[in-house]
């Protein structure tokens, strides 16, 4: 075990991003020309990372598995994006966003890099503003705001529940200006399958075309990974079927380090599971409860309609537990209630496993134009999906997993322990602790792409400008794509009695109940051994079918779903390790007695970054967690 050093600047934590810039290495225009930076992924950290970077003049190998960069699963973020303008002036700054999201993260997040984004978090609302990204604007023409979970003051801006789309149309025209502009070259249906190392730096990647299934060789001098969480790991979730972790667990198996696998945010408001067949659920915005307000029946087992149960007989419990931020509370603790009731047998709707989000008051209060100029397209896809009238009768909703915590382990410069490769946005751990607030996914995913990673990789590169590119028929990749063919050809061969959807499917329920909103000693362990147990099945009984030299979405399922096995035991792995609770990784043996969350700061004040050993257990590394600017303290939100 070694402790990890994060390179963190000296000096004031108000200081510290700008002192890094004035005095960061600096690759001059002439000499960026010459380079070329690999990016994968081309949602907002990875594609404002590769149009921030061309528009310096770097050549930029642009590669996304969609069909179109604007298919990158940020178009599916609703509510919105923090920043500290304060146009509510109702108290907000710079400093209290960062206490905010400190506290938020239950104090296992890293200071100077959350410092970093909200200070930065200014800069990117203009940046998004310029690009034509239609913010909802109050009356007199400045930009809307409106409040997330775990605040008191409104700092979210959002486009009504389509933030996530229209900032990657902005992000898009960005690329498309530098695609024009000759200098990012874009690779539609490609993916990553494996990570080119040569003496601890990172040369190229290897990707497979998927519409003629050939595999593929590119080098570069430096390489940015973009390609958000792996919630998807738990098959039902609110992420897209094709989410997945390949490009950053390949990365971890060539020596990057993992940080946190086990914190994953479960959304308190998408809509609950309605049969066996399912195989996705539907987010509905946190910015909901601003208005909507979350209940159960009072009595368990109340199977009558909610406009029959009278408010004596209704239990607004977040308003009840936590009265001084009702039903704003933070989504780990949202969740978590949800589930209690759940439980205790108050669930609603026809299977029992969701609550009621009602918009009766607010309709009466404000008007039911003034609630649907807020959230009209929300509500229709409500409808859409439900055939339920929510400005009538209340939404249901349930639990479900939406966003990773964990992800790729990287210093202040995003770059993790592969030198030259770096990672921005959900696929590193870097900002948010145990628990993510709301409207701050959109927020990191931005400033890391385009103004934290252009900084920081000119820092690397200004030392390789006179280094070429390596050669593509080095050891090193012939190596790297060996080993990629020779897992398509035995995943193909094995012709076993199962589809992959069968080994995900189990896999999502085996975490959702061992590793879920709750864990404990027992069911880690019993998770561990299920998950190797059924990781032993599947490379002996899978059915793939079609072949390596064609569109095949079936194999591609497989790819990802062999390193889903595999990451989901490190899960377990990390959430036995951690044994206190905090934020969304809560210990059943380790809580007060109102049940609230127990961390122990003596022992678990760092991050858990788990380095991959080819012949045995992973191995722990630590990077302490020190407070210099914040108090820390027990989370209190009542």
């Amino acid at each position: 075990m070694t402790m990890l050093d994060a390179k963190i600047p000296n000096g004031p934590i108000e200081k510290k991003w700008s002192e890094y810039q004035a005095t960061c290495a600096l690759v001059n225009a002439a000499n960026r020309k010459k380079m070329t930076v690999i990016v994968i992924g081309s949602g907002l950290a990875g594609g404002g990372a590769a149009a921030a970077l061309g528009e310096l003049g770097y050549h930029v190998k642009l590669f996304c598995f969609h069909d179109s960069t604007r298919r990158a699963h940020s178009v599916a973020a609703q509510g919105g994006v923090n920043a500290a303008k304060n146009y509510q002036n109702d108290g907000d700054n710079v400093y209290r966003m960062f206490y905010d999201a400190i506290k938020g993260g239950d104090y296992r997040s890293r200071e100077a890099n959350v410092y970093r984004m909200a200070e930065l978090s200014i800069r990117l609302i203009d940046t998004c503003v310029a690009q034509g990204v239609p913010f909802a604007r109050e009356y007199g023409g400045s930009l809307g705001n409106r409040s997330f979970g775990g605040v008191q003051v409104e700092r979210t801006f959002y486009a009504q529940g389509q933030t996530g789309q229209q900032l990657l149309m902005g992000t898009n025209s960005a690329i498309a200006r530098q695609v024009k502009a000759g200098r990012i070259e874009r690779f539609s249906r490609h993916e990553m399958l494996d990570l080119v190392v040569k003496n601890g730096r990172a040369i190229g990647v290897i990707v497979r075309d998927a519409i003629t299934g050939e595999i593929e060789r590119h080098a570069a001098h430096a390489i940015v990974l973009g390609t958000g969480g792996y919630a998807k790991i738990y098959y039902l979730s609110t992420m897209a079927m094709g989410c997945n972790a390949t490009a950053a667990w390949k990365a971890h198996k060539r020596g990057a380090f993992l940080a946190n696998p086990s914190f994953v945010q479960v959304h308190p408001t998408s809509l609950p599971a309605m049969g066996k067949h399912q195989s996705k659920l539907t987010l509905m915005s946190e910015s909901l409860r601003n208005d909507g307000r979350i209940w159960v029946p009072a009595r368990s087992g109340d199977d009558r309609s909610p406009e029959m149960i009278p408010d004596s007989e209704r239990d607004y419990y977040l308003e009840r537990k936590y009265p001084a931020f009702g039903n704003l509370t933070p989504r780990d603790i949202a969740a978590r209630a949800a589930k209690e009731q759940i439980d205790a047998g108050h669930g609603v709707g026809p299977m029992r496993n969701a609550v009621f989000l009602d918009f009766r008051d607010a309709i009466a209060q404000q008007g039911r134009e003034t609630i649907q100029s807020r959230y009209g397209n929300l509500f229709g896809m409500y409808q859409k999906i439900t055939g339920i009238d929510a400005y009538v009768t209340p939404m249901l909703i349930a639990p479900s997993p939406h966003f990773t915590m964990g992800g790729l382990w990287v210093d202040y410069e995003l770059m993790t322990t592969i030198e030259g490769l770096y990672a921005c946005g959900e696929c590193n751990f870097a900002d948010h602790g145990s628990n993510r607030l709301g409207a701050n996914s959109l927020l990191q995913a931005c400033v890391d792409g385009y103004f934290i990673l252009p900084s920081t990789i000119g820092n690397f590169l200004s030392g390789r400008i006179k280094e070429p590119l390596y050669a593509t028929d080095a050891p090193e990749f012939d190596q790297a794509e060996s080993k990629t063919r020779k897992v398509i050809q035995k995943l193909l061969s094995i012709k076993g009695s199962h589809p992959v959807d069968y080994f995900h499917r189990t896999l999502g329920a085996t975490l959702w109940d061992c590793c879920g909103i709750s864990r404990s000693r027992e069911s880690l362990n019993r998770g561990i051994e299920q998950i190797r147990d059924l990781r032993e099945q599947f490379w002996s009984d899978v059915n793939i079918t079609g072949g390596a030299h064609e569109p095949n979405s079936e194999l591609e399922k497989a790819t990802r779903v062999m390193d889903f096995l595999e990451l989901g035991e490190l899960m377990c792995i990390d959430a036995l390790h951690r044994e206190e609770s905090c934020g969304a990784h809560y210990r059943e043996e380790y809580q007060t007695k109102e049940g609230e969350s127990l961390r122990n700061d003596e022992d678990f004040s760092y991050v858990s970054a788990w380095q991959q050993h080819a012949e045995g257990e992973p191995i722990l590394h630590k990077e302490p967690l020190s407070f210099e600017a914040v108090n820390v303290m027990t989370r209190n939100y009542k």
